[in-house]
């Protein structure tokens, strides 16, 4: 392997971060010599690895306030190679063995597929490759006001754009209707797709919606959501121009680095 090579500095699946709040590169130098390594891509004409941590997330990225911190503190680019960095060496260290016959698997094509062996060598040859699931996000308008939701892993007075996993069979339209349906009770019509954002908790990508509705009464799924409320455009404004602010808005919008604040600000541009 050339020995100019770079290799993203991770602590587990914590990025390492300079002073300057960017990511740290190290070389093959600094992991150790048994790791797995996955190519990430070239930068400079340098190829880029990330070593595989000895152990995938445990959690919900609710209970990763570290992660979290660290993604605010990074620029577009980085937090584009970060999460995909994450998301990869993720899946490897949680997908050590065949899922089909149960023996070990190994790397293969860069890190971008697991092999287990071949029948000769006591496994069964199937191939694993890294998965992607699909979450929409969607904003919901009813004559001029926006339905925001309130998990109950929120703090209080944060407020964000509902979602949920599409499932088997369906549509992104579909999955819209039942998930806006099951949370919140109400039937919405005309959903648009708006943007996408890979979100590496552990390996999402966010389809984010727009839809409206005719009906206004809440029917909240308890289990999902604490609290669901209609904001007008105002209170929207305030909430987004006091982010990062001392200063305490309508409610806690989402912040810049998630899929749901760009929603938002683009919500505000289509009613100016």
């Amino acid at each position: 392997m050339d020995w100019r090579a770079k290799v993203l500095l991770l602590d587990g699946l914590l990025p390492q971060i300079d002073e300057y709040g960017a990511l740290k590169w190290g070389t093959l130098a600094d992991v150790p010599q048994e790791a797995e390594l996955v190519f990430l891509g070239l930068m400079d004409d340098k190829a880029c690895f990330a070593a595989v941590p000895d152990q995938g997330a445990t959690g919900p990225a609710y209970a990763m306030p570290r992660a979290w911190q660290a993604i605010q503190q990074l620029s577009p680019p980085d937090l584009a190679i970060y999460g995909g960095a994450r998301s990869l060496v993720d899946w490897h260290a949680r997908h050590r063995f065949c899922a089909n016959c149960g023996q070990s698997t190994k790397p293969a094509k860069g890190g971008w597929q697991r092999n287990c062996a071949e029948p000769e060598e006591g496994g069964c040859g199937a191939q694993h490759f890294p998965r992607t699931d699909p979450v929409t996000i969607m904003l919901v308008e009813n004559e001029g006001r926006l339905l925001l939701g309130r998990q109950p892993r929120f703090p209080p007075r944060n407020f964000s754009a509902l979602a949920g996993f599409v499932e088997p069979g369906e549509t992104i339209e579909e999955a819209v209707a039942r998930e806006v349906h099951e949370e919140a009770g109400l039937r919405v019509r005309d959903v648009e797709y708006i943007a996408t954002q890979p979100w590496p908790f552990p390996s999402q990508l966010m389809i984010g919606c727009y839809a409206q509705t005719d009906e206004t009464e809440i029917t909240l799924d308890v289990e999902e959501l604490e609290e669901a409320r209609w904001f007008t455009r105002d209170e929207v404004q305030q909430a987004i121009d006091t982010i990062g602010r001392n200063e305490e808005g309508p409610f806690n919008a989402p912040p810049p680095a998630a899929i749901a604040h760009s929603l938002l600000k683009w919500w505000l541009e289509k009613t100016a």
